[in-house]
């Protein structure tokens, strides 16, 4: 099954995103990169919102991320997912960013394979606050094969 009918098949939105301030994905050479996508989800991990309602933000992250690579490039098919940037707002003894961020890491997987262009790399760090109080923001970057 192709990327673009999985993500279909999983809810996630393709609907148009009116511009706004910052482009929200663009293209250089056969990179697509995205700006940083918050979550809808607001508070900080560990005081007050669990692992687990940061794992359903940063999949909501992930989500955003992929209708905003879709409005920008015309299809999520024949891409690789090559690197994602999880941004967690963190209580000071916060240690678990790793486990919210792999909302994110776990659409692409199965969206594009764990095994496959979905294999990614990462990186999982906590912050002392994110822009509007949301609980994640997320970034990543894809390579266009076809």
């Amino acid at each position: 099954m192709l990327a673009e009918q999985k993500a279909r098949e999983l809810g996630v939105s393709l609907e148009p995103i009116e511009p706004g301030y910052l482009n929200l994905c663009i293209r250089t050479g056969n990179l697509l990169m995205t700006s940083g996508h918050v979550s809808d989800q607001k508070g900080i991990l560990g005081q007050g919102l669990t692992v687990e309602q940061g794992y359903a933000a940063a999949q909501d992250c992930a989500r955003k991320i992929l209708r905003s690579v879709y409005n920008a490039h015309g299809t999520l098919n024949g891409l690789r997912v090559i690197k994602l940037l999880g941004c967690v707002y963190s209580a000071g003894n916060f240690t678990d960013q790793h486990l919210v961020i792999n909302g994110a890491s776990d659409l692409f997987h199965q969206i594009y394979g764990k095994d496959g262009d979905g294999y990614h790399a990462r990186s999982a760090l906590g912050f002392a606050s994110l822009p509007t109080g949301a609980a994640v923001e997320v970034e990543a970057i894809f390579e266009i094969l076809d």
